[in-house]
């Protein structure tokens, strides 16, 4: 058991999806600080200084300087500013990995099989299918012109 253990745990798949999973999270904590030290501080400003964090509607109807006050009053908050950092750093990792994913696919694209000519044509005469190269048909032996295409035209 220990032995089957050993040999799924350090799977190459498995190594790389720890890796991935690793990488994941800091690159998450990135983004979340990007939009909260960077992107959100500014926007607040353009809109009156505004401090997401702090935008919230109190269910008791009471009116609280911070989440922290109605927090401590033991009032629920419905804390809308604090979705909308969220719901922005979902935007961003989304669109970051669709550009990951996009350019992955492109380096992925395997070259798509050109169209073969036809190994085959049609004898003018009897319709039959006869190699491309033949200059006379094998089923009705009528001759035909060197390099002849499937035209239709009796020769």
């Amino acid at each position: 058991m220990l032995k089957e253990f050993k040999d799924f745990a350090f799977k190459g798949n498995m190594v790389d999806l720890a890796v991935g999973v690793i990488i994941g999270g800091a690159f998450g904590k990135v983004i979340t600080s990007i939009v909260n030290d960077l992107i959100m501080p500014p926007l607040g400003l353009l809109m009156g200084k505004v401090n997401f964090n702090e935008m919230f509607i109190a269910f008791d109807g009471g009116h609280y300087e911070t989440r922290e006050a109605a927090k401590l009053a033991n009032v629920a908050t419905f804390n809308y500013g604090a979705f909308i950092s969220t719901f922005l750093d979902f935007l961003i990792v989304a669109f970051v990995i669709f550009i990951v994913v996009r350019q992955l696919s492109k380096f992925r694209k395997k070259e798509e099989p050109k169209e073969k000519a036809p190994a085959t044509k049609e004898c003018p005469h009897c319709l039959s299918d006869i190699p491309v190269q033949a200059t006379r048909c094998k089923f009705c032996t009528s001759e035909l012109a060197s390099g002849s295409t499937v035209s239709g035209s009796i020769q």
